[in-house]
């Protein structure tokens, strides 16, 4: 990895000089030759003098290449946006394909925005527009409207034709869709399809009319679940009423897993991972509020201890086992709420069950409750010599385990069905939870055979 990261920085070293030395001729044609996300890369690791050296060298249409290799998650494009000419931005966007040229227009202000639309080409104006109406994160805003489609009154033939004159500014030609002369999507033919049919064949009798399709406004984790069980390159978009709109793609979906799998452990963590690169400061903002709130929650578990302190005192040794209990307890629920999170974000229909859940938690709490609780009712006994001991303490592991056993599947659950994001559920929280439910059940249970120990 490391020999990797030489060589990179070598190549890199080396562009960068031909850049400097006005050597433009020989900087295309070895600049050219690397992969796009190596152009990408370079283009990231340039000096702002250099990047303005670079404008001069690449056409807009290979710096559209560029920026659509570009995840706007983790860079900050408007300072670049603004260093380019709006000429160059225009002629740049007109290139790109409209969904990638929707989101990074979003990134400027309507001023801005307009004074590149008034030089763009008006039809990729509208589908920019267009696209850019969709509300995020929903199947519009994923899509884009440069797709390859004939109609169904059409032969083979007929429609390689079309297909031949459209390919070129299509963002996938490997599904074929077919509509009718409303625009409404009937069905999708494969390329291999019609290769392999008759030129005289008419597209109405080789169409495979079970297409799967999304609505405009369905939620893109939706989006991501049909790419997943149905393996596709591309899905349709359609209107409500069924008018075809344009195509999510794999690439776009890629974007949506790695997203969606991030916003889950930022929730799961209680942090925001998205940005790692703030400074001290802004991390620490994002990080006090969950902070914040589990210190008051964690107040809770100090108050019930000291409401047993009587107990603590009449038999000091319950304090022993106190983080015990509570740190086992803690570890068992965060193991429950990462998989019923896992359960919810894979739309788990043997598990959706409200009913089915429960009964399904309660038995897996009730076994591995039951099977620590008898470790440590061993290791207590021998431990302290005290069979009563290690008993009370032993039930105690095995109720509070099944409590946060249980806690941990229900409360996602449960904010799924009110229509919040389960993962806000977080481990810290469940943890802080189940600190509170466990000294309870624990000293509870103390209490009953105190006169014993």
């Amino acid at each position: 990895m490391a020999d990797d990261n030489l060589t990179t920085q070598a190549i890199f070293a080396n562009l960068k000089a031909r850049l400097a030395d006005n050597a433009i001729q020989e900087f295309r044609d070895d600049f050219l030759e690397h992969h796009i996300y190596e152009q990408s890369q370079f283009y990231l690791d340039l000096t702002d003098q250099e990047r303005l050296a670079l404008y001069e060298v690449l056409s807009p249409q290979e710096l559209a290449e560029i920026f659509e290799n570009l995840d706007f998650d983790e860079v900050d494009i408007n300072p670049y946006l603004k260093e380019i000419s709006p000429a160059y931005l225009s002629a740049m966007f007109d290139d790109m394909s409209s969904d990638n040229a929707a989101d990074i227009l979003t990134n400027l202000s309507q001023r801005e925005r307009r004074a590149i639309f008034n030089l763009m080409a008006p039809e990729n104006v509208a589908e920019i527009r267009n696209l850019m109406h969709y509300d995020e994160e929903t199947a519009g805003s994923l899509m884009t409207t440069e797709f390859v489609a004939v109609v169904a009154n059409q032969t083979v033939s007929s429609a390689m034709t079309v297909i031949k004159a459209t390919a070129e500014d299509a963002e996938t030609i490997y599904y074929v869709y077919v509509l009718d002369q409303e625009k409404q999507l009937l069905g999708v033919i494969s390329l291999r399809s019609l290769l392999i049919s008759h030129d005289d064949t008419l597209i109405s009798d080789i169409v495979n009319d079970h297409i799967v399709k999304v609505d405009v406004d369905e939620p893109q984790e939706r989006v991501a679940r049909y790419f997943r069980d149905y393996d596709l390159l591309a899905l349709p978009v359609v209107s409500h009423d069924n008018l075809m709109l344009g195509i999510v793609t794999v690439d776009d979906i890629i974007d949506v897993i790695d997203d969606e799998a991030q916003s889950d452990y930022s929730g799961l963590a209680g942090v925001n991972t998205e940005n790692v690169n703030q400074n001290p400061l802004q991390s620490a903002s994002k990080r006090l509020p969950w902070l914040i709130a589990l210190l008051f929650l964690g107040m809770g578990t100090a108050s019930l201890i000291d409401h047993f302190d009587g107990l603590v005192g009449k038999a000091s040794i319950l304090a022993v086992f106190i983080s015990l209990i509570t740190g086992t307890a803690g570890n068992a629920g965060t193991q429950s709420l990462a998989v019923s999170v896992r359960r919810i974000s894979i739309n788990d229909q043997a598990h959706r069950s409200f009913f089915g859940l429960i009964l399904t938690e309660i038995a897996t709490g009730l076994v591995t409750g039951a099977v620590t609780g008898a470790t440590i009712f061993a290791v207590v006994s021998l431990w302290k010599g005290n069979l009563v001991l290690g008993f009370a303490v032993g039930v105690a592991m095995f109720c509070a385990i099944t409590v946060a056993n249980l806690a941990g599947s229900l409360i996602p659950v449960a904010m799924d069905r009110m229509g919040f994001d389960p993962a806000v559920a977080s481990g810290p929280f469940i943890s802080t939870m189940s600190d509170l439910t466990s000294v309870f059940i624990y000293f509870s249970i103390a209490g009953v055979f105190i006169q014993f120990f």
